[in-house]
């Protein structure tokens, strides 16, 4: 994933679970995120400002790693 805020994304339909890696090493997953959003954010012309946007502050999460 080519950005300056995002190292990478993965997504698990079954559970609608967004997990994003940052660049600083901080891993978080997202929970209850519809996939429509998920697309969204690989589709993004800036993937930092989709996720600052549209996920940050609006889906529940917790620092995995």
């Amino acid at each position: 994933m080519a950005s300056s805020n995002l190292a990478s994304v993965g997504y698990d339909t079954d559970d609608e679970t967004l997990e994003i890696e940052f660049h600083s090493g901080g891993v978080y997953r997202y929970a209850d995120v519809p996939q429509a959003v998920y697309q969204e954010l690989l589709s993004a012309r800036s993937h930092g400002s989709y996720f600052h946007e549209n996920i940050r502050g609006k889906y529940d999460y917790r620092r995995i790693r």
